[in-house]
């Protein structure tokens, strides 16, 4: 089927809410309460799949492929269902991580189905299901397009070494964007946030783990091994920019209208939400700064006592396959996880999306590779302690 690129204003990383009364809850699992661990031995059940033909899979709003003419049709996933004979319930549940996190972990927590087969989660909040033992491990001999094709730079992320029990389903940059026009100069490092021309014209992410790994960078820090002085650095200059004015507002998912009236002139942002506000004014900018920016992932992952074990595997691997995930590239606009895909899009006879193919914030090249990082996870008893200094200083 023909490639055909969507370029909607609302997207599933916008929708992400600041860190809030779930980090109590996730503090408490994640220190290891007795009757939340789940050993190895202990997370399987009777896999149906191979007489059951369907599964259940939960996953972010505007996070997959719809028909132009339908919104109630995913292409894609169609197009697994006829090749497979696979049914799969797809529910758009999940619009914030803690929020899901609380309301599967009660059945996850007791050794008891949470009803789904296939859950999409930030890799942050992945690396607290892993450590909990609330994932099963993929069978990779099953997965011949993931191990061939999953890009190196994600491929063993601290907290799933060898992605054994993750696969990510899209990526994406923190980094910062910018009205080039309005501005009038470039912006190429953390610093020029805090210069006197952009004086209440500047929103930070109110989220935790999206804000302070972009500052850390600023101060030279290597976010694969920060520590708490690190960031409780960061804070300290935060309410001082707070305090002179600098920072207009801590924002969610609408720092993008601040950008498009000119509210703002220059905030941090997601790669794929700039990528879309482009398609209505190209004078916007998004740029990953000198000092680097974060290289993030969303991933797929099985729950504990999942029935359909290996269909979900199959749907996982299926994603894999380069022209699949060139059309879903093409459709969500967030930096690819399969590469491969770059020559697919390439070879597209629509030229929008051909020129796709091009764009580094869904393909990075190999210089902005460079300064991409992913970011050391942020441990239960870390995260107790900083969401309450963050949530303070941003208003929460």
């Amino acid at each position: 089927m023909p490639l055909t690129p969507k370029t909607s204003p609302l997207t599933r990383r916008s929708l992400l809410r600041a860190l809030g009364g779930g980090a109590v809850l996730g503090g408490l699992a994640g220190c290891g309460v007795p009757a939340a661990y789940v050993r190895p031995g202990e997370r399987a059940v009777a896999d149906l799949s191979a007489r059951d033909k369907r599964l259940t899979w939960a996953n972010w709003p505007l996070y997959i492929d719809t028909d132009d003419d339908n919104p109630n049709r995913r292409p894609t996933l169609e197009a697994f269902e006829k090749r497979t004979g696979i049914s799969v319930k797809y529910t758009e549940e999940i619009n914030d991580n803690d929020e899901f996190f609380g309301k599967i972990s009660p059945a996850l927590m007791n050794h008891q189905q949470t009803g789904r087969d296939l859950i999409v989660m930030s890799d942050w909040m992945c690396a607290r299901f892993v450590r909990l033992g609330w994932v099963q491990e993929m069978d990779r001999a099953r997965q011949p397009h993931v191990a061939k094709y999953l890009d190196p730079q994600l491929r063993s992320p601290a907290f799933d070494p060898g992605r054994k029990y993750t696969v990510p389903w899209q990526s994406g940059i923190t980094g910062i964007a910018y009205d080039r026009r309005r501005l009038g100069r470039e912006i190429r490092h953390v610093s020029d946030l805090w210069a006197s021309d952009l004086k209440g014209r500047v929103t930070l992410l109110s989220g935790l783990d999206e804000a302070s790994a972009l500052l850390m960078q600023g101060n030279g820090v290597d976010i694969t091994r920060w520590t708490a002085a690190d960031f409780h650095k960061v804070c300290d200059q935060v309410e001082g920019y707070v305090a002179r004015g600098q920072i207009r507002r801590f924002t969610g998912n609408d720092y993008t209208k601040d950008l498009v009236s000119g509210d703002v002139l220059a905030c941090q942002a997601y790669s794929g939400d700039v990528i879309q506000l482009q398609a209505d004014n190209p004078h916007i900018r998004f740029v990953v700064p000198e000092e680097g920016a974060e290289l993030w992932a969303d991933s797929l992952m099985i729950p504990d006592r999942a029935v359909h074990k290996r269909n979900a595997e199959r749907l996982v691997d299926y994603y894999y396959a380069p022209e699949v995930a060139a059309e879903l590239a093409a459709w969500v606009n967030y930096v690819c996880p399969v590469p491969a895909a770059q020559d697919v899009l390439a070879a597209a006879k629509d030229e929008d999306t051909a020129a796709l193919a091009e764009n580094p914030l869904i393909f990075p090249d190999a210089e902005m590779r460079k300064r991409l990082v992913i970011a050391r996870d942020i441990t239960s008893t870390e995260r107790v302690e900083f969401a309450k200094r963050w949530n303070k200083i941003v208003g929460l």
